[in-house]
């Protein structure tokens, strides 16, 4: 994709919070997600498992406290929206559009209005990682 997402908080993400929520949370989509968080305290990264492979969702940095992501599926955004809610965020484009789960759909807002629906979160996340470019 190219495109930068930022996962916004009002209260900056210090790392210890982010790994208790990664660590923590059991709703079913974090679950079917299996969020691990990799890398040193400074520097890291949120990946996710898919079949035999894993999958880099967001990189954390604790000079900027917040994870970052340039998804290039449906999936990889899928995973983003699910993390941005784990932590409390919401996940914001570089245009200033909104990335959300609401009722079972993965959509994107901008000024309260719905722009484009992705598709129902079960089956974007049952689907995998395939890239845009498939």
């Amino acid at each position: 994709m190219g495109y930068e997402l930022r996962v916004e908080r009002e209260i900056p993400l210090g790392y210890t919070e982010l790994a208790k929520s990664l660590a923590a949370d059991t709703s079913p989509e974090a679950s079917e997600a299996g969020f691990e968080l990799r890398g040193l305290r400074e520097a890291g990264e949120v990946v996710v498992r898919f079949g035999d492979a894993t999958h880099t969702i967001a990189t954390w940095a604790t000079s900027a406290c917040r994870l970052v992501g340039e998804p290039g599926s449906d999936w990889q955004l899928a995973q983003l929206a699910i993390l941005s809610g784990l932590v409390g965020g919401r996940l914001t484009g570089e245009d200033g559009e909104v990335y959300s789960v609401r009722d079972g759909i993965l959509e994107q807002v901008s000024s309260g209005s719905v722009l484009f629906e992705f598709g129902k979160l079960e089956e974007i996340l049952s689907a995998g990682p395939g890239s845009w470019s498939e």
